[in-house]
């Protein structure tokens, strides 16, 4: 709201944002899980922007650590 005689363009009123869907994997039911209905956090992956996204979540994990573990092995080499 602004006050009478306040200039609209100095208003501090923020604008209502609407978040995107979030997705989860629990770790402990193997389920994906929506932002509103997530379990603990210590057993969560993500978040993801997608159900699809959320489902592959240990594939993706494996794949990004196995890419981590050879980055490391070239630095250890100096390759």
């Amino acid at each position: 709201m602004i006050r009478k005689g306040a200039d609209p363009a100095r208003s501090t009123t923020l604008p209502v944002m609407t978040e995107a869907p979030q997705f989860f994997y629990n770790v402990s039911t193997g389920k994906v899980e929506e932002l509103a209905n997530r379990g603990q956090s210590k057993d969560l992956l993500g978040p993801y922007p997608t159900r699809e996204a959320a489902a592959a979540a240990l594939e993706t994990a494996r794949a990004k650590t196995e890419a981590w573990d050879e980055e490391d092995r070239r630095w250890k080499d100096g390759d």
